[in-house]
């Protein structure tokens, strides 16, 4: 999910859960609640971004500890070291690309309720946010296993592509992606909303499958990981949704995303922006 602040309004593009938003804060599109700018964005920066061109992504060896159930401290432990993962990852592609001006972002994981630029947590259902006016990953550490539909914490791809997913809007709002797509939602009519919406988070989830396909060797996933995270996946469309909250995609292509970046595990193959509307629907 991306929290974002849209003119008046701060819209929540929800990857977990579906139809939830927040009160705004009255800042500007594109502007931090200090009143600084966001990374700028680009309708080039979207289409044709160097990073579509930049081949697979580099393999770091990750090796990520095991889950406990109900073990918050272990859950903690294996977002830091899946967060050191893609600092590392993406770090390398953008300088393949020669794509200025990536730095990591900030994690907060958290137990106990709190707030950000972009809103209070926790919310019904939402276990995780990217917050682009404090460039900042959200996630609870019990909340993501609550919201994962019973998936027992060994099935660790299910968790490593939300917290991917996440990581994905961030390199998003680096690469000048992200702003490019909330100027044409805060621009356009209630289709153009979603649709921009859903290029967006269909996008962060090809992101978050070339990333498991580039660390398959030390990361495998089994065809019993691989089955749950995309029944995980099916399940969180928004295929029965009102036309105006289906901003995260059916169920077959929020899922279908995340296995053409598994599949090709290649930049080129996660280009939502020039698919067609019938590929992001």
């Amino acid at each position: 999910m991306v929290l974002a602040t849209l003119g008046g309004v701060a819209a929540l593009f929800v990857v977990a859960v579906l139809g939830y938003s927040l009160a705004g804060t009255g800042s500007k599109a594109g502007e931090k609640g200090d009143g600084t700018r966001l990374r700028s964005g680009s309708r080039s920066a979207a289409l044709t971004s160097p990073l579509y061109v930049s081949g697979t992504l580099p393999r770091v060896e990750c090796r990520l500890p095991k889950i406990a159930e109900h073990d918050d401290a272990s859950m903690l432990r294996f977002l830091d070291t899946l967060s050191d993962c893609l600092d590392q990852v993406w770090e390398r592609q953008f300088a393949k690309a020669g794509v200025p001006g990536f730095t990591a972002p900030q994690r907060v994981f958290w137990s106990l309720p709190g707030s950000s630029p972009c809103g209070s947590y926790p919310a019904p259902g939402a276990s995780a946010f990217y917050c682009p006016a404090n460039d900042t990953m959200y996630v609870g550490l019990s909340n993501v296993v609550d919201t994962a539909g019973g998936e027992p914490v060994s099935h660790y791809a299910v968790y490593a592509r939300v917290i991917a997913h996440e990581y994905g809007h961030h390199v998003q709002e680096d690469a000048g992606i992200l702003e490019y797509g909330h100027e044409l939602m805060s621009a356009g009519g209630t289709d153009a909303r979603t649709e921009a919406s859903r290029r967006i988070e269909l996008q962060a989830q090809c992101f978050a499958g070339a990333f498991l396909s580039a660390e398959r060797r030390t990361l495998p996933i089994t065809r019993a990981q691989y089955e749950a995270m995309i029944a995980d996946n099916r399940a969180r469309g928004d295929d029965e949704s009102r036309p105006d909250l289906r901003d995260h995609g059916t169920g077959r292509h929020y899922a279908g995303w995340v296995v053409r970046g598994y599949r090709h595990g290649v930049l080129s193959a996660c280009n939502t922006w020039t698919a067609s509307a019938s590929d992001v629907s």
